[in-house]
């Protein structure tokens, strides 16, 4: 392909080697954001900004300023189609097993692939007890992801969501979890990554006044719930019907207020 059709995978601002990316084949420590780009631009990129530099300064001590990150992401967005996927990993050149990272450190290398259609059906969630480490930071080390993934689905799930050791709710594999009570938009409180989706959600509901709140969530009290969904930078909410063995009732009114909330961001450009 040539032109504007082409996706990229760069690093550092240039199109990576097969040399390049070998090391990266068995690297855990890094860490990423994704993004879905429409004519060269994103919703929340401040907080996909924010995101990046915390997780580089708990994992390199240090980070890449904002201006570098954004040219990075440029450089790959103007060489493909007007709407793409976009990833962002940033990791250690000095690798994973090692003492130091290298002074030049964090490096940053750029995918972009064809853009995501919004999914549609519902999802039923079978519910597994998992903890993922470093729960805050959106990092790669996690086969445990993929692994609960298949194995709900060989169970007749769609997907997983995440019981911590404590009994409660916290998310999906890739997805966060948001509740809808009747009144509130009801969010999991346990340790778990605040997703890019869900946080341009809070604060476009609390911009619109619409109540909110955090809750312990045990699976008996599933009962209580009348709507959930699935969220993350692929959509703002796919209704979830069952968790493990309880039924969710299907909310139509609560997914359409999530997704008019997201769609609310404004677009902007990177």
């Amino acid at each position: 392909m040539t032109g504007k059709s082409r996706f990229r995978t760069e690093l550092d601002g240039r199109t990576a080697t097969a040399q390049d990316l070998s090391p990266l084949a068995f690297a855990g420590f890094a860490h990423f954001t994704a993004m879905q780009v429409r004519d060269g631009a994103a919703r929340g990129l401040d907080l996909h900004l924010a995101r990046l530099k915390s997780a580089s300064q708990e994992f390199f001590g240090r980070a890449l300023p904002d201006d570098l990150v954004r040219d990075r992401l440029r450089t790959a967005i103007h060489a493909g189609p007007p709407a793409l996927s976009l990833t962002a990993t940033l990791f250690s050149r000095s690798g994973e097993f090692t003492r130091t990272g290298a002074e030049n450190d964090p490096a940053i290398l750029v995918r972009t692939t064809p853009a995501f259609d919004d999914p549609k059906q519902s999802l039923r969630l079978a519910l597994v007890n998992h903890e993922r480490p470093f729960a805050t930071i959106k990092h790669v080390g996690e086969a445990s992801k993929t692994y609960f993934l298949r194995k709900a689905v060989e169970g007749g799930y769609d997907d997983a969501a995440f019981v911590d050791a404590r009994g409660y709710l916290s998310e999906a594999t890739i997805w966060n979890l948001a509740f809808w009570d009747g009144e509130a938009v009801v969010w999991p409180r346990a340790a778990f990554l605040a997703g890019i989706t869900m946080s341009i959600i809070r604060r476009q509901l609390d911009a619109l006044g619409i109540a909110q709140r955090e809750q312990l969530i045990r699976p008996a009290n599933l009962s209580d719930i009348k709507g959930a969904v699935v969220m993350n930078s692929l959509t703002p909410g796919i209704p979830v019907e069952a968790l493990g063995s309880h039924c969710v009732p299907l909310a139509p009114s609560f997914v359409k207020m999530l997704h008019q909330a997201y769609e609310r961001e404004p677009l902007v450009k990177i």
